[in-house]
């Protein structure tokens, strides 16, 4: 059979015109040889003579400088010096790599020396920030959860488990502010288990992302799992810190958390836990949110890893496994759950409030126990269809300029379109990065063929609506954004305000209502920002963020300490609120700071956040299985 692909000439099939032309063609070179052999012969003699000539010349200078002992020697070295001639004349200099002349190299080294500086000084400028921050807590707050910065007071909000000191910790280990470390420890050390063992009702959701999820941090990130601490690439100064402390206060704190799940006729957990009796009750309204019963699996996960003991992966696993069994819309899910019946509540579908985290933790959990086979691979499923479903029922572009946004089916897919993204939203755009590539860079991703074509569009997505809140910003008064916005669209007809901020060409395109012009120094924005600079590498993220921090600066800094949440950010000067929340020590200015820094601090593949910023490594053991 003739192989048509082969490429070799020897196999390839000729023409008989061919094969004689061939054969004609060899007959006369043959011919041509023959009456050449003298000429050839004589050509040869002529070479010859002209090696000797050179290699004499050279052996009669170097026999009037040297003195030899043996006639042997002598033509050695002769032979030797001429063929070295020879070579010298026909071989070629070797090829060097290019290299940029001495001024340009120069050049290039200098400018990559400012920039690393440029931005070291920008980080050196969040971490004033955070020590600033504490400073306002310390004095005024120091064991209550929040800060009210403007009263200077301390107020509990959230259980009243010191929640300030336990959610910036981590944030204070990675900035290397020892002493912060220091005041925060000991309180810590003596307070929190009497705090946990007396205290009574807490929020399920947010206790362990805040305070589980701080402590887990802390004992990695204070050398307490060993194996993986160099992975951080944070320089470890601390001394004294005893690790072990924060496992045990975790255990504590999980095993009456875990009474959540105990309590519940279903999979799905009540929202509220009672710490000092280990009792349970769901919600006034009998629901729990998609999003907080969905946001506790990396938490529980790695606490597993690391004690030894599968009961905490076990309950909270069980969750995304029962949701997996529901039915969705495109892969996307109304907002609440009914831990009686285990199933969704209403149509309600957004990926703001009480639905976020839903799709951030399907991403993230299967990251965190990929090396744990393909049993987990319905995760990673359940994220890609969900992400289409967001592309096809929620991605719409503003007029008249076309900012790309998600909007919400506050009635389900048959209802109509509502074109409002809350700031929370913002998440998404880093969460699509991460989902793309898995932790590494674009380049690389490319260079090894590893992005789907999901993977591009979710990139291409992710960037769009990096810029879209980037604008949230922008077009206020103050460069902070609300708490929600709108987007004109083709065919409505909402009203409402701009942000002021009149020499921005989205002016017209973002409508922020009475009741949403507040800011609560949210992490979202910046949170993505770091996630889209370390995938992509492209520096404007980095000037995005620092613009959004200078705004912070210029309008949330109370002179006495701390940072205050805003009433309005389209007046200057803005109403301030009096609240400090624990995310922006544990969220926002840690993002920040990532942001200006290396991408060898905390790296991406090697770390998974949880939603309220506390890096957990990456889980490799049997507990993963």
């Amino acid at each position: 059979m003739q192989d048509i692909h082969y490429d070799n000439a020897k196999f390839r099939r000729r023409s008989p015109l061919k094969v004689i032309t061939q054969a004609l063609v060899t007959s006369h070179i043959r011919y041509c040889c023959r009456g050449c052999s003298t000429g050839n012969f004589l050509m040869l003699l002529m070479i010859l003579g002209l090696t000797y000539l050179i290699t004499h010349k050279s052996s009669d200078h170097s026999a009037s400088n040297i003195h030899l002992n043996s006639a042997a020697n002598v033509g050695h070295k002769y032979v030797k010096e001429g063929v070295s001639i020879i070579d010298k004349i026909w071989r070629k200099p070797p090829r060097l790599p290019p290299q940029l002349p001495p001024d340009e190299a120069q050049i290039v080294s200098s400018s990559l020396e400012e920039q690393r500086l440029h931005w070291f000084s920008r980080k050196q400028k969040v971490k004033e920030a955070f020590v600033h921050a504490w400073s306002g807590y310390k004095n005024h707050a120091m064991g209550y959860d929040e800060l009210m910065p403007l009263s200077q007071r301390g107020t509990d909000g959230l259980g009243g488990l010191g929640a300030t000191i336990v959610d910036s910790l981590d944030t204070a280990i990675i900035m290397g502010a020892d002493e912060i470390v220091y005041e925060a420890v000991p309180w810590i050390e003596k307070q929190l288990v009497e705090r946990i063992e007396k205290k009574g009702q807490v929020n399920l959701f947010e206790t362990t992302i805040r305070v589980l999820g701080g402590l887990l941090s802390a004992y990695h990130l204070s050398r307490g799992d060993k194996g993986t601490i160099s992975d951080s690439g944070i320089p470890m100064t601390l001394k004294g810190v005893k690790s072990e402390i924060f496992l045990e206060l975790a255990k504590t704190l999980a095993d009456r958390l875990l009474s959540a799940f105990a309590s519940s006729p279903t999979s799905i957990p009540f929202s509220d836990v009672v710490l000092h009796d280990h009792s349970a009750h769901p919600a006034p309204d009998g629901l729990s949110s998609t999003a907080e019963v969905s946001t506790l699996q990396l938490e529980f996960n790695y606490l597993s890893e690391i004690s030894g003991d599968p009961k905490y992966r076990s309950k909270a696993m069980k969750v995304l496994e029962h949701i997996r069994s529901l039915p969705k819309v495109e892969g996307l899910v109304p907002i609440h759950i009914s831990p009686h019946s285990g199933q969704f509540n209403g149509e309600n579908i957004r990926l703001g409030s009480r639905g976020d985290s839903y799709y951030e933790y399907l991403i993230k959990v299967w990251i965190q126990q990929k090396n744990s086979g393909n049993q987990l691979n319905y995760l990673y499923q359940m994220y890609e269809e969900a992400m289409r479903g967001v592309r096809h029922l929620l991605v719409r572009k503003s007029i008249p300029k076309g900012l790309v946004f998600v909007g919400e089916l506050p009635h389900g897919s048959n209802g109509s379109f509502s074109p409002k993204m809350d700031h929370l939203v913002c998440f998404l755009p880093g969460t699509l990065a991460l989902g793309a590539t898995k932790g590494i860079t674009k380049k690389k991703a490319i260079e090894r063929n590893l992005l789907t074509p999901d993977d591009l569009e979710n990139l291409k997505l992710a960037e769009d609506l990096a810029k879209t809140c980037f604008e949230m910003y922008a077009i206020t008064s103050t460069g902070l954004a609300p708490e929600i916005a709108y987007f004109h669209i083709e065919g409505d007809s909402e009203g409402g305000l701009d942000g002021g901020n009149k020499s921005s060409e989205y002016i017209d395109d973002i409508i922020i209502k009475h009741n949403d012009r507040h800011n609560l120094l949210r992490p979202e924005t910046v949170e993505s920002l770091f996630v889209l600079h370390r995938v992509t590498e492209d520096p404007k993220y980095r000037e995005w963020g620092w613009q959004i921090f200078e705004a912070f600066e210029k309008y949330t800094k109370v002179d006495s300490g701390g940072y205050t949440s805003l009433d309005d950010v389209t007046l200057i000067p803005p109403p301030r609120r009096d609240k400090m929340e624990t995310f922006f020590l544990g969220e926002t200015l840690k993002y920040l700071y990532l942001l200006f820094g290396d991408e060898n601090v905390v790296p991406l593949d090697k770390f998974v956040f949880n939603t309220e910023a506390h890096p957990l490594p990456i889980i490799w053991s049997k507990y993963s299985a």
